[in-house]
């Protein structure tokens, strides 16, 4: 079984940063890909960018990309999602989640592709 747990959100000026952790225990997570989705009231959930733990490679949304930052501290098993430049549209509560990787096999968006969520912590950037 895999756990997860996310921290770092809070209340933030439109054009501020903000760095979501997200630790995770369980199993080994060599083979892991690591996905971050947001969910904002009335919406769906969506995909915001994913990381192999492998290799390293990141996938980001068009709506992030430029602007967040996926990475991960093998390590110490967290994954990190470093947000700059936010907007009033990233408000949402954002999730970790975790999946299978085979390596060199690409990335993927699709939450129901993730089996293992973590519990959400909550972004708010004000205008």
């Amino acid at each position: 079984q895999v756990q997860l747990v996310e921290s770092g959100g809070g209340l933030v000026q439109a054009g501020g940063s903000l760095r979501l952790s997200c630790a995770a225990s369980g199993r080994t997570f060599s083979t892991y890909a690591m996905g971050w989705f947001r969910q904002a009231p009335g919406k769906e959930r969506e995909f915001v960018a994913a990381i192999s733990r492998s290799d390293g490679n990141t996938y980001y949304a068009d709506s992030v990309k430029g602007r967040f930052t996926v990475s991960t501290d093998n390590a110490k098993n967290t994954v990190y999602l470093q947000m700059s430049s936010l907007k009033p549209e990233d408000t949402a509560v954002y999730y970790c989640a975790a999946r299978l990787q085979v390596r060199g096999t690409p990335l993927v968006g699709n939450w129901y592709d993730y089996p293992y969520w973590g519990q959400g912590t909550q972004v708010t950037v004000s205008s």
